[in-house]
């Protein structure tokens, strides 16, 4: 971009007056954190707290037209969020499931077929949260782009998953506490009240709290994961103690004996759905993109960070993992926390002390982190929800603080949930509430490719240049495409195993159980399209009538996009492969 163009585009950037926006500067340090009772009054206003790029007419109109959230993201929490976010008991604890079902050959297929198709959702995600970050991220887009009736369904669909999520996240860091002997003196309804009590006092915080929380266990979990990583090389390569299985070379013996598939087909289809959980998340970057005030600087190495974490984390973890742990041991399905845990086995095979227990502090940190992400998702969601008239306006409220009160304490309210634990048929009722947003994140990730395609049916109808993107997914719509022809690929393998799942299923009773356990999320997403169509009566809109201007904050010419890609391209080699792999 020329000098002249930054000089016309910094006119626009998100400087205002002070009499028309709310400005949070003007309250105290504690109000700001949250920690006074004027915080929790309601705020007045946007604070106009995103960049606009480009010249626009009415830069006021503009400005106004933005998230009532405050922008308090900064780069290294949107970057931490993507790469490291997600990690938790699906990859530390559900993954060894995955893999006595699946073997280790069935895990990888399973995650890099899961994996290739979350690189072109986020790719699509970045694309449009770039060009609109709006409050509500993929919903709002959904509601805009595709269909509202769909997006109340996938919407509300998305909220129930995570809002469920809560309460079994604090009963799995409960039963992980309990591995160590001494944290056995404390009951576990004590646990789970404390754990509870954790996560309300992080959120009292609001984005802040949760940015900074991702931020540190995030750098923790991967900080852990590479150490794990280069034992596992040592110990694999017979460098590891000679008390323990891996004082020899070991090699891919596990894949011989007892084999690299469980169950053949079956088995690398029960990976799907594991494989989906422990990448769920990742999507909350679209979320997160109305609460930074700069996305088109911080949102394009946020998605690309996706990629390396999706390569250099889960599926060489995986391959560690397969290497080192049998698929036939008897803790990966006879255990319950972090004795399920691969890792930790991997590490008590090796007979490596004090490993196992760092493992099992970090795997007790991303339960609680993932936790957060469920109020964190569960709140925007309804949020929006409610500013798209899904839901009761109440739940719009948000406070001087940044938080949307109502929708934090309705998601933090679920969390009491866990109690269900002790309850005689308490983990039926779990059971059964998983089970109606099973498959909600392949439906949310779904919308995300659909709105896509659509975005850009529309861009270019309406006269627009692809050109004036200022990110373009890199596999464009057809990278979308794939992504739909997967996830519907996906779904189709869930219901192949509901209907004849590993082992026959035992009785009829017991297959009909088994079949909506794994497949009730999709005839309520029907039913909930069904009724949002009652209701509201709103038709997908056609591709000229779609609106791609609301919420717009790239307003950036083709000549100005011509202008800025000339001056970065030449740039020195290394600053453009730089570029490439981690920025825009």
């Amino acid at each position: 971009m020329s000098k002249d163009d930054e000089k016309q585009g910094s006119s626009t950037d998100v400087t205002v007056e002070e009499t028309l926006f709310y400005d949070p500067s003007k309250e105290s340090r504690w109000t700001r954190l949250g920690l006074t009772l004027e915080s929790f009054k309601r705020a007045p206003g946007t604070t106009a707290g995103q960049v606009v790029a480009g010249s626009v007419d009415d830069l006021e109109k503009v400005q106004k037209d933005s998230p009532m959230l405050q922008q308090k993201m900064k780069p290294r929490h949107l970057n931490m969020i993507a790469v490291g976010g997600s990690i938790g008991t699906g990859l530390f604890v559900g993954s060894g499931a995955a893999l006595s079902t699946g073997g280790p050959a069935g895990v990888l297929i399973g995650w890099l077929i899961i994996g290739v198709m979350l690189v072109n959702v986020t790719q699509a995600l970045g694309e449009m949260c770039i060009m609109y970050p709006v409050s509500g991220g993929f919903y709002t887009l959904a509601v805009r782009f595709l269909d509202p009736s769909f997006a109340f369904a996938m919407g509300w669909n998305y909220w129930l998953s995570w809002v469920v999520t809560l309460p079994l996240e604090i009963v799995v860091v409960t039963e992980t506490v309990n591995w160590w002997d001494g944290a056995q003196n404390l009951t576990p309804g004590g646990w789970i009240a404390i754990w509870w009590l954790v996560i309300i006092i992080i959120c009292l915080f609001g984005t802040l709290g949760f940015a900074e929380e991702e931020f540190w266990s995030s750098v923790l979990k991967l900080g852990v994961l590479i150490m794990f990583l280069f034992l596992g090389v040592i110990c694999i390569t017979g460098g590891g103690p000679s008390s323990g299985e891996f004082g020899k070379y070991v090699g891919g013996a596990r894949w011989q004996d007892p084999g690299a598939f469980a169950n053949g087909f079956k088995g690398v289809c029960s990976t799907f759905v594991t494989a989906a959980f422990s990448y769920s998340g990742t999507e909350l970057v679209g979320l997160a993109a109305s609460e930074t005030p700069n996305p088109r600087k911080t949102m394009p190495g946020a998605v690309k960070g996706t990629i390396w974490r999706i390569t250099l984390i889960y599926i060489t973890t995986l391959v560690i993992v397969g290497l080192m742990v049998p698929f036939d041991h008897p803790n990966l399905l006879g255990a319950s926390g972090a004795s399920a845990s691969p890792l930790v086995i991997a590490c008590e095979l090796a007979n490596i002390a004090g490993i196992p227990h760092l493992i099992n502090a970090t795997i007790c940190i991303s339960v609680m982190s993932i936790g957060l992400s469920s109020v964190y998702a569960a709140s925007r969601t309804l949020t929006a929800l409610a500013e798209t008239g899904y839901a009761p306006r109440i739940f719009a409220y948000v406070d001087k603080s940044s938080r949307p009160l109502p929708s934090v304490a309705l998601a933090l309210a679920f969390g009491g949930l866990a109690y269900l634990e002790f309850a005689s048929d308490g983990s039926t009722v779990f059971n059964w509430l998983v089970a109606l947003s099973g498959l909600s994140v392949l439906f949310t990730w779904l919308s995300i490719c659909l709105c896509h395609i659509r975005f850009r049916a529309a861009w270019t109808a309406q006269g627009h240049s692809i050109e004036e993107l200022p990110f373009k997914a890199f596999g464009g719509v057809y990278g979308s495409w794939l992504g739909v022809v997967l996830i519907t690929l996906v779904i189709i393998g869930q219901f192949y195993l509901a209907i004849w799942p590993i082992g026959g299923g035992g009785s009829p009773a017991e297959r009909a159980e088994s079949f909506f356990l794994a497949f009730l999320a999709v005839p309520i997403v029907i039913l909930f399209t069904i009724g949002g169509l009652v209701w509201k009566k709103a038709w997908p809109r056609k591709i000229m009538e779609i609106d791609l201007d609301s919420g717009r904050k790239s307003w950036l010419t083709v000549e100005d996009m011509r202008a800025y890609r000339a001056e970065r391209a030449a740039a020195p080699l290394h600053v453009r492969i730089f570029r490439l792999l981690f920025t825009n």
